[in-house]
C-alpha cells in the first residue's frame, strides 16, 4: 500500500541503490554539495551520501519530485505518477510536454521503457515509516521495484514538516546545478503566509478541525503524526484533532465505519483534496452525515494531502486556509 494513503486507499480495492557509490551518512536531513570540478555529492533522506564523478543530468523522478525540481529549472527526462496526471491536484499547471511518462498508476512503472532512457539518477521522497522511496515501497509490483537497479535513487525525507521537504528539494536542485536564488523570494512570501495563519489561529484558539478522507465503506481520519502538513498546521496554531486509535497495520489513518463517523465532532472538516469533491459526496450519501455537526453546518474545506513540495504551492494553500479559519465558527462542534 502506498504511504500516500488516499491516492492509495482509493486504489486499494483494485490494488538498493544503483549505479553511484554510497557511504553511511547522518540521518539528520538532506544536504547537497554542488561542484562541477569534484563531481556530485548528495546526502539523501535515507541518511546515506551518494556521489558521482559528474553531476547527473538524465533524471527520472516521481511526478511530485519532478514538479519540485522543475520549479528550479531542473527538467527530468521521465516521470512516474501515482494516478492520471491530468486529474492530480498536486500536478495542476505542470508542463510535462516532452517528458516521458512511465506510469500513471500507483504500483506499476514501465521499467523496460525506463531502462532505454539510460538514467543516471532517480528521484523521489524517502518515506521513513516504510524505509523506501516513492514508487518503490511495499505493495508495488516486484517488476516496478527493479527501477532501483537502473540508477542511484535519492530524495529528501518525508518527516515532521513539509518545510523541511521543500528545503530538501531546493538543496537537491542546487546540487544538480540549479540557480536557486529564487528560493529566497519564494520563502519571503511563504513566511508571510505562515504569519497570517498564525494570527488567524490565535484569534480562534478553540477551533477544532478533523482531517478526513471518506471512501467506499470507510470514514478515514488522518493521523497528523504521519502527515507533515498537518503537523505544520498544528505547529502554527490550528487545532487538528489527533485520532485516538490509528490503524495498527497502517497508522497514517484511523479507519472508522460510517456507523461510527460521528465519533469526533470537530468545528470543521478538512477533506483530503486528492479525491475532492468525490469524498465529500461519499459522506453526503451516508445517513449519519446529518449527525456530524460540522458537515451539517457546511463547515468544510480541503487540506493539501501528501503532495506539497514547493514554496508557491504551500503559500497558496496557507492563504486559502487562513481565509477559512478567519470565517470559521468555534462553536459548531459543541
Amino acid at each position: 500500500m502506498s504511504r500516500r494513503p488516499f491516492a492509495a486507499l482509493a486504489l486499494l480495492s483494485a490494488l538498493a541503490v544503483g549505479a553511484c557509490s554510497s557511504a553511511a551518512g547522518s540521518a539528520a536531513g538532506p544536504t547537497a554539495t554542488p561542484s562541477a570540478s569534484t563531481g556530485w555529492s548528495y546526502t539523501s533522506g535515507d541518511g546515506k551520501t551518494y556521489t558521482a564523478d559528474e553531476v547527473p543530468t538524465r533524471i527520472i523522478a516521481h511526478a511530485y519530485a519532478a514538479k519540485a525540481l522543475m520549479s528550479y529549472g531542473i527538467r527530468p527526462i521521465a516521470v512516474y505518477a501515482d494516478g492520471p496526471i491530468d486529474g492530480d491536484v498536486g500536478l495542476q499547471g505542470v508542463d510535462f510536454d516532452g517528458v516521458e511518462v512511465l506510469s500513471e498508476e500507483w504500483g506499476h512503472i514501465d521499467v523496460e521503457k525506463a531502462a532505454t532512457l539510460d538514467p543516471d539518477l532517480i528521484v523521489g521522497d524517502w518515506w521513513p515509516a516504510e524505509k523506501a522511496y516513492s514508487g518503490l515501497e511495499g505493495g508495488v509490483e516486484e517488476a516496478s521495484k527493479k527501477m532501483a537497479t537502473l540508477a542511484t535513487v535519492v530524495g529528501p525525507s518525508q518527516g515532521d514538516s513539509i518545510v523541511e521537504l521543500v528545503e530538501g528539494y531546493a538543496e537537491l536542485a542546487e546540487s544538480l546545478g540549479a540557480d536557486a536564488s529564487v528560493v529566497e523570494e519564494q520563502r519571503v512570501a511563504f513566511d508571510a503566509a505562515v504569519s497570517d495563519l498564525e494570527r488567524a489561529t490565535a484569534a480562534k484558539p478553540d477551533l477544532d478541525v478533523l482531517a478526513i478522507s471518506p471512501w467506499e465503506d470507510t470514514y478515514a481520519v488522518a493521523v497528523p503524526t504521519y502527515a507533515p502538513e498537518l503537523l505544520d498546521l498544528q505547529r502554527w496554531g490550528l487545532r487538528v484533532i489527533d485520532p485516538q486509535k490509528p490503524d495498527a497495520d497502517f497508522p497514517y489513518w484511523e479507519s472508522l465505519s460510517f456507523e461510527n463517523a460521528d465519533t469526533y465532532q470537530p468545528d470543521a472538516l478538512l477533506f483530503d483534496d486528492r479525491n475532492y469533491p468525490g469524498n465529500r459526496d461519499t459522506l453526503a450519501r451516508q445517513p449519519i452525515a446529518s449527525s456530524i455537526k460540522a458537515f451539517a453546518a457546511g463547515a468544510t474545506t480541503t487540506w493539501p494531502a501528501y503532495w506539497l513540495h514547493t514554496y508557491p504551492d504551500y503559500t497558496a494553500q496557507l492563504q486559502r486556509l487562513t481565509e477559512f479559519v478567519e470565517q470559521a465558527d468555534e462553536t459548531v462542534g459543541d
